[in-house]
Order: C-alpha cells, then structure tokens, then sequence
C-alpha cells in the first residue's frame, strides 16, 4: 500500500495546473484569427488605445502568484524553483474557488548579490514583478520573509495601477478579523472592550495586529520571539515599534492574563494549559502556527472542562480553520471585476464583515454533506464558514467589490445590482463540488 507520502508526490506528477484555450482552433480560418495575420489587428488596436489591452487580453481575469521562495510555507527559504508546488497550489485554489486565472511566477536571483537564497533584495523583487505586470490583472504576492514584504508590497502598491495583495500579511488578518467579530458577538462583548494578544511579529502578525485596531479593538499586545513588544525595549525597529505598548508584561504567558483572545502566528506547543486558564471567562484561542499549533485543541479542551471558549487552528481536521481560502480568492475576483486599483483597506474590512455575516446564516445542506458533519451552524465550533461553501463566491466579492467602489479604489458608475446578479450566474455555471 503506497505511503502518504507516495500519494502527495504522485498527485503533483506533471504538475497541478495547465492552459484551457476558451476560443476553438477548429482550422486554418481559426488559426489566422488567433495568430498571423489576425493578431495583428488586435495589437494595433492595443497600441491605439491602451485602455483595451483588458479587453483583448486575458489580463483582466489573470493573476501573477509570484514569490521569491524566502519563506515557503513553515519551511524557511529554499529559493524560487522549490516553491513552484505551492505557486501552482495557489493558482488551482484561485481558480477552483475565485474562477480567477492565478498563473505561478517564481523569481529566481532575486536575494542581495544575485543569489538563488539568501535575504531578499527587495529592489530585484520589485523590478522583477513591474516588469512582468503588463500581462496581470493583479499580482498576489507569496511566501517572502519579512520585513522586506513590507517595503516590496507597499512600493509595487503604489507603483501599479492593478491590485498588488500579499497573502501572507493580510489574508490571515480578513480571516482573524471575521472571527473575532463573530466571537464578540458570541461572548456579548464590543470589540472595542476586548483584549488581545498576538504572539509573532512577522508579516502575518503584523497585519493581523493592524486590522484589529483598524476594526476598532481597544487592546492588542504584540509579542515576538523575545517576549512582549513593549515600550520599555531598546531593540524594536520599523514596525515593531509602531505596535510597542506600555505594559508591565514581559512574556506570552503574563501578557495573556485576564485576555480575551489569543493569536498565534509562531511556533508550535508555546502555550500551557495555565496560560489558557488565566484568560479572561469564555476565551477564544486562535493557535495558527503550522502544522502544530501554539496549544493543542485537546489540551485546551482538557483545561477548560465544561467551560465554553472558542478554539481556531490552522488544521483542517479542527473546527474552526483560519484558512486563507476564505479570502484571497473572493477578495481578487471583485478587485478584478470592477477594475480596481488597490486593495485598500475597506476592502479587506468588508471581506472580514462578509464572512463574519455569512458564518450566522443557516448552512445549506450542501455544505453539510461535503464536511459529513450535520453541525455546522454559528456557534463556538463555528465562527467561520466553511471553504466549501459556495456562497463564499457572490457575498464575499461583492461585498468586496462595492467597498472598492465607495471607497474610490474602483471607477465611478460600475453598476454594482448588475454585478450581483452576473455573479450569482457566474456561480450557478461553476463547475463546483459544494452543491
């Protein structure tokens, strides 16, 4: 019987995506339209007006998943070509969930001196990346280490005229957002009153600490691999400094007394069972580290009793997955459809409001026999939805595309009534295993 291992090598044998023609080469009339001379008429017609280069190109439905390979996965930097699986796996989750073309573009040499690993020279990514842009709709950054995700995410925003998304700062932060709406609502608390501490300061915890505040929440500590990133500490730079609070606190553990929630983007079996029960009644525990989480599920059972809390990993074989699924591909297919340029961000709040919103709805029977688990309404093991629920594909980007228009990241006039109804049509000609 072949390992599991033997069956995730043999399910990635020749690669996990290729190219669908949407137009026929049934013959010679076919071939002149779609190469000489035909071609011709569509690239003088782009080079007159280069506003049509959307409608006579794919490029309004194709998004660059493009990385250096300085922080692939949990597995650290091993360059460009090794990170070519998870680009792939980004592009058959943009297309299976999002119906957006997500096409891999690792960029080898892109570390100080030209090397293949080492730290990220974010000038080379930059470079690399605008220069590859005319062809994408968007460019949806991946797996490089902070801080330089920062400087290059922030520079190639303001430099492209198309959305630039990096998943790893903001998709865990949409996500940790509509949870922790949804665990204020269940724990009877404002958001402004809650309490929350945020262990690791990488790009992931970084924005996840920004989109709390920005939501409102009154209280966040940050930690770091030294303890809590307080006032006091005379080795905090950049953007540590900027989330540096005053606090007598010097560990997780101290800062976790009497918190409402805690955020894990770290390391494995961090958290104790004691750390848990120093919470402030009925906590939420979003232990994310992968893939082992800062406290087991089962040891935060086994501590709390009968006691209720909310518990989230990043493990799909637990309730309550914080997974970037939930976003990243809905957050491009309405930045796509109305022709925004940014993701700014209202948009990412309103992604956050959409799933929060949709976990309190009743879940369609679709769902349920996906998950072969008949409870799944809102609740403590259900704050947010499922990645299989297809409902995530019209809420999700519409909510996303009208916070782009109200908010000026889109043209003015886009008919946004109109815009729900194609993309409820949109969803009902997806070839989709939920329903």
């Amino acid at each position: 019987m072949p390992s599991k291992r033997d069956a995730i090598l043999e399910y990635h044998l020749g690669g996990k995506i290729a190219l669908h023609l949407p137009k026929p080469l049934r013959g010679p009339d076919d071939l002149s339209l779609a190469y000489t001379p035909g071609v011709a008429e569509a690239v003088l017609e782009i080079h007159r007006h280069p506003e049509t280069l959307g409608t006579y190109t794919a490029k309004r439905n194709l998004v660059a998943v493009a990385t250096d390979g300085t922080a692939i996965l949990g597995l650290g930097d091993l360059g460009a070509a090794a990170s070519i699986p998870v680009m792939e796996g980004k592009a058959v989750l943009f297309k299976a969930f999002g119906d957006v073309d997500g096409w891999p573009a690792p960029l080898g040499r892109c570390r100080l001196g030209g090397a293949e690993t080492g730290k990220t020279d974010p000038q080379r990514v930059i470079d690399a990346v605008a220069a590859l842009a005319p062809m994408y709709g968007g460019i949806n950054l991946e797996d490089i280490a902070a801080p330089a995700c920062f400087e290059i995410e922030d520079k190639l925003d303001a430099m492209l005229e198309i959305p630039v998304f990096h998943d790893d700062q903001w998709g865990t932060a949409v996500i940790v957002l509509a949870g922790a709406i949804n665990y204020a609502r269940l724990a009877e608390r404002r958001l402004e009153d809650l309490r929350i501490v945020v262990n690791g300061a990488g790009a992931a915890g970084m924005r996840i600490t920004e989109m709390l505040k920005a939501a409102g929440v009154g209280a966040v500590t940050m930690c770091d691999s030294k303890g809590v990133i307080c006032a006091s500490r005379t080795d905090l730079s950049g953007k540590k400094r900027e989330h540096a609070v005053a606090t007598k606190a010097r560990t997780v553990g101290e800062a976790m007394r009497g918190a409402d929630m805690f955020v894990g983007v770290s390391v494995a079996d961090c958290l104790t069972a004691d750390d848990v029960l120093a919470m402030a009644a009925f906590p939420a525990i979003f232990a994310l580290a992968n893939p082992c989480p800062e406290i087991k599920p089962e040891v935060v059972a086994a501590a709390m009793g009968k006691r209720p809390c909310v518990m989230a990993t990043g493990r799909s074989d637990y309730p309550n997955q914080i997974n970037n699924v939930l976003g990243f591909p809905y957050i491009f297919r309405g930045a796509l459809d109305v022709g925004a340029r940014t993701v700014n961000l209202a948009m990412k709040q309103a992604a956050a409001q959409a799933l929060a919103a949709l976990a309190r709805e009743p879940v369609p029977e679709a769902v349920k026999r996906v998950y072969r688990a008949p409870e799944l309404e809102f609740g403590a093991r259900a704050v947010i939805p499922k990645p299989f629920d297809r409902r995530l594909f019209v809420e999700v980007s519409f909510a996303v595309a009208q916070a782009a228009v109200a908010s000026g990241a889109a043209p003015a006039g886009f008919d946004l009534a109109a815009y729900r109804v194609a993309l409820m049509a949109r969803d009902r000609a997806r070839n989709f295993v939920a329903g």
